[in-house]
C-alpha cells in the first residue's frame, strides 16, 4: 500500500504537505477507510495517527470525525467534524452524523437544533432521508412515539423503486411503529426492509421473524425461516426467498495496545446551556453499530502508532496544533443505550 489508493480529491488536499509526510498520512487514511466496517476501533486509531501528522488538513479531520462516529466516540466525532467544517472540508452533508452523535451523548434537544438548522434545507435527497431517520430516533428518545412515525412518512417511503436509503428508511419506520404499539404494521415494514437489504446491513429479517413467531435456521443448502413447531410455513418460505440471512460472526477479542497513548477526557461541547438540562438523560441508540474487533489487524495499528511517533519531528509544532484546536468544543463521551 502506497497511499495512491486514496481518491484524487483527498490527495489534492494532501499536496499542501511535504511529499513524504503526505504519503504517510495517505496510507493511514486508506487503512481507516478499509477498516471502517470490519474493525471501527482500529480504523479510528489509523485516523488518529493521520490527525497527529496533519491536524490542519480538512480532509484529515473529516476522516477522523467519521471514524470516531463509527467507533462510538460521539464527542470526538462532533469535535472533529466541526473542525473539518471550519477548515472547509466538512459541509452540511454531515449534519445527520453530527445530530446522531448528539443523540449518543444523550442530548436530543441539541440534535433537534441541528435538524432544524438552515443548513439542513441544503441537504440532498439522501442526506434529507438520513436526517429524517435521526429525527425519528430523537422523537422516540423524547417519548414522542406518534411523532416519530409521522416524521418518516415522506414520499421516499412509498417509492416503488429501491434506493440506497430504502432498507434503512423501511427499518427505521418499522422500529418507530413498534414503539408506537403498531406491531402488525411494523411486521410488514420489517419484511420490506429485509427484502431491500441486499447487503445485510440490518437485522430486519430477525425482527420480522420475532414479530411473526418464526425461527431463522441456517442450513447447508441455504438460509430458511420456519414457523416454531411447524415444518411447513408458506409465509416463512416467502420471507426466506426475499431476504438472505447472514451467519452470526464470531467475536474475536483484541488486546489493548500497551503503547497506545491515553488521551484525557474531552470537555463539554456545550457548557452552561440550559437546553441540555431539559434533554433526555438516557443515551440513545444509533443506526451504525460497531462490529466485532479483528485481532488480525492489531499488528497494523501498533505499527501505525509507532510510525506516527517516530516521525514526530515531521509533524507541525505542538504549539501550532494546540492553537488550531484551542477553540474546538468537545463533549463528554457517552454510550447509546441498546
Amino acid at each position: 500500500m502506497t497511499g495512491a489508493e486514496l481518491d484524487e480529491e483527498a490527495r489534492e488536499e494532501l499536496r499542501t504537505l511535504p511529499k513524504d509526510l503526505a504519503a504517510r498520512v495517505a496510507r493511514h487514511l486508506v487503512m481507516a477507510g478499509r477498516l471502517a466496517e470490519e474493525d471501527p476501533e482500529l480504523a479510528y486509531r489509523h485516523a488518529r495517527a493521520a490527525r497527529r501528522l496533519a491536524s490542519r488538513v480538512g480532509i484529515v479531520r473529516e476522516a477522523a470525525g467519521l471514524a470516531a462516529y463509527a467507533a462510538g466516540e460521539w464527542a470526538d466525532a462532533l469535535a472533529e467534524l466541526r473542525a473539518a467544517r471550519r477548515l472547509g472540508a466538512g459541509d452540511e452533508a454531515y449534519l445527520p452524523v453530527m445530530a446522531d452523535a448528539e443523540r449518543g451523548l444523550g442530548r436530543p434537544e441539541r440534535a433537534l437544533d441541528l435538524i432544524k438548522s438552515p443548513e439542513a434545507a441544503r441537504l440532498d435527497q439522501m442526506g434529507a432521508v438520513e436526517l429524517r431517520i435521526v429525527e425519528s430516533g430523537v422523537r422516540r428518545d423524547l417519548g414522542q412515539f406518534d411523532a416519530a412515525v409521522v416524521t418518516l412518512q415522506v414520499p421516499e417511503l412509498r417509492d416503488r423503486r429501491l434506493r440506497p436509503w430504502s432498507a434503512r428508511l423501511f427499518y427505521a419506520y418499522a422500529d418507530a411503529l413498534v414503539d408506537a404499539g403498531r406491531e402488525e404494521e411494523a411486521s410488514e415494514w420489517f419484511a420490506r426492509s429485509a427484502a431491500a437489504d441486499r447487503d445485510a446491513e440490518t437485522d430486519a429479517a430477525e425482527r420480522y421473524a420475532e414479530l411473526e413467531g418464526l425461527d431463522i435456521l441456517d442450513t447447508e443448502e441455504g438460509d430458511e425461516i420456519t414457523e416454531s413447531g411447524d415444518e411447513s410455513a408458506p409465509e416463512a418460505v416467502d420471507a426466506a426467498e426475499a431476504v438472505e440471512v447472514d451467519e452470526a460472526s464470531a467475536e474475536v477479542p483484541v488486546e489493548d495496545d500497551p503503547r497506545a497513548e491515553e488521551e484525557p477526557d474531552a470537555p463539554e461541547v456545550y457548557e452552561g446551556d440550559d437546553a441540555v438540562a431539559d434533554a433526555a438523560v438516557a443515551p440513545a441508540p444509533v443506526f451504525l453499530e460497531p462490529k466485532a474487533e479483528n485481532a488480525e489487524n492489531l499488528g497494523e495499528a501498533e505499527d501505525a502508532d509507532e510510525d506516527a511517533d517516530e516521525e514526530a519531528g515531521d509533524e507541525p509544532k505542538a504549539d501550532d496544533e494546540s492553537k488550531a484546536d484551542h477553540d474546538e468544543p468537545k463533549g463528554d463521551k457517552g454510550e447509546p443505550s441498546a
